[in-house]
């Protein structure tokens, strides 16, 4: 019989890094709907796929195994936060090589992006990701915390109820900080970026 995920969480803050696997076993489907979401909205060509995606994620998660996770809540906020990482540098490395391979008339746009749906299947303008990072970095620098619910929000996949759950704070105020923390980012990325009400 395979332990629960409190039990692993129990484990693994007692110093058992062993259990990580487990862990992630456990929670590997909902692990992949967090990257599909964030890689549905890339265009066809695109090298990054859902299975790499939580493969690097879990990578990353191992190489910083001294973590304590809380809760399962908790364990899938790093989770996210380690996404946004893994997105963010590949878009980079993809962004360096389009320029170093098209000579200086190279356009950046394009090359990694990802949307803003509240609503996974709603069909929204893509963001530049290097762009939503550039923002979420000066949203951060304003209020950590709306940035935390934007990331918790669209690359955890988490409901409102949740991020309330992660955060110790009510639902109404989680709900309202996220609708403002959208219309900030709608603001900051040129209006062109559809931030679909939570």
């Amino acid at each position: 019989m395979h332990a629960s995920v409190p039990e692993l969480l129990d484990r693994l803050q007692g110093g058992d890094q062993s259990v990580l696997n487990e862990l992630v076993s456990l929670l590997y489907d909902k692990l992949r709907r967090m990257a599909a979401r964030q890689l549905r909205g890339e265009r066809d060509g695109h090298t990054l796929e859902t299975t790499a995606l939580v493969h690097e994620a879990y990578l990353k998660l191992c190489a910083n195994g001294g973590r304590d996770f809380s809760d399962r809540i908790h364990f899938l906020a790093l989770a996210s936060r380690v996404m946004r990482q893994v997105l963010v540098d590949y878009g980079r490395a993809r962004a360096a090589k389009k320029r170093q391979g098209d000579g200086p008339g190279n356009r950046r746009r394009g090359v990694w992006t990802t949307t803003l749906a509240g609503d996974p299947d709603a069909a929204t303008d893509p963001v530049d990701i290097l762009d939503l990072d550039r923002a979420l970095e000066a949203l951060a620098l304003e209020d950590q915390s709306l940035a935390h619910f934007i990331e918790l929000r669209y690359f955890g996949g988490m409901t409102a109820e949740e991020i309330a759950e992660s955060v110790g704070k009510s639902v109404h105020i989680v709900r309202h900080d996220l609708r403002f923390a959208q219309a900030w980012l709608r603001r900051k990325l040129g209006g062109g970026a559809s931030c679909a009400p939570q």
